[in-house]
């Protein structure tokens, strides 16, 4: 006749499902330690405990670091919202109850990101939810997508041209590609312009690691032209000032346009693709009430859209 685990075993069953968690997470046994407030040989216990249970190993043990064996990927499919769930029950209870009135949101952005697509809804959410505290961490994408897997950012917002396995990135905006330059520049007359119009004169672009940089280079390429780079700067208002100044021409995404800069801008559609913009989340990661309610301010209809497709192609 089987017989039932201990009460006691079933009550320290939930902190041995999150201490496998955190280790997956952190890919570290001293990491997840410090982020449960425990001791390294307690999380070591604990997840030695399930690996006995379940007659399995969990973890391939390489020195300091540890890697998820399948049979440990499997667990953590399982057991990730199940942990998820009772660690959020109190927000989760109250945003059930309509109290949505405490907590914190933490969300990664670049700066054009912050600049020019939120601040609208950040405005909105504060007014809706003055008791959340709403966190803003201006971020690279490489720094977000880590912020993503320590789960020290909710959810992420901004541009993905690649899409790892673990992400689902959902596109929400559109914005065109553009070419500005001075008014008193030679090319600023023109209603249309070619590569080879570009490729005399030096161009100012963001830092070389980010998208726009690649993405010019690889159009250039393709088309078998050169180009100069006259300034590397980061940020697109500083770009745009040192174009009004006339130290060179940039190609940047209309999403920084206000119409009140004193610039030329001339489409180039015909080259480059129109650059998405949209919510970044770890799969399988539960989101936050506090998460959901600003996704679904920001992007009506989501989490219906997630259900269906987690990649959309983008049409160029």
């Amino acid at each position: 006749m089987a017989v039932d685990p201990p009460l006691y075993y079933k009550q320290n069953r939930l902190k041995q499902l999150r201490a496998f968690c955190f280790a997956a997470r952190t890919g570290s046994i001293s990491k997840a330690a410090e982020k449960l407030f425990l001791s390294q040989p307690s999380v070591s216990l604990q997840i030695q405990a399930l690996e006995r249970e379940l007659e399995t190993t969990l973890f391939e043990r390489r020195g300091p670091s540890i890697r998820l064996t399948p049979e440990g990927e499997i667990l953590r499919e399982m057991a990730l919202p199940l942990v998820q769930s009772i660690d959020m029950l109190a927000e989760t209870f109250a945003a059930k109850c309509g109290n949505l009135e405490t907590g914190t949101l933490n969300i990664a952005a670049g700066e054009s990101t912050i600049l020019y697509i939120l601040p609208e809804f950040v405005k909105r959410y504060a007014d809706d939810y003055p008791g959340i505290d709403l966190k803003l961490h201006n971020v690279t994408g490489r720094d977000g997508m880590a912020m993503l897997r320590a789960d020290e950012a909710d959810f992420a917002v901004g541009s993905m041209l690649e899409i790892p396995d673990d992400i689902d990135y959902q596109q929400t905006f559109r914005f065109n590609p553009v070419l500005i330059t001075a008014k008193d520049h030679p090319l600023a007359k023109k209603k249309s312009v070619t590569l080879a119009d570009i490729s005399p004169f030096g161009l100012i672009l963001p830092p070389r690691h980010l998208t726009t940089w690649r993405m010019v280079d690889f159009v250039f390429q393709q088309h078998d032209l050169n180009y100069t780079v006259s300034l590397e700067a980061g940020g697109w208002e500083v770009i745009k000032k040192y174009v009004e100044m006339g130290l060179g021409i940039s190609i940047v995404t209309d999403i920084c346009l206000t119409d009140n800069e004193n610039l030329a801008q001339i489409p180039l559609n015909e080259y480059f693709p129109k650059r998405s913009y949209g919510v970044v989340v770890r799969r399988g990661k539960l989101l936050t009430p506090q998460a959901c309610h600003f996704i679904e301010l920001m992007h009506p209809g989501f989490f219906d859209e997630k259900e269906h497709s987690n990649d959309t192609p983008e049409k160029s």
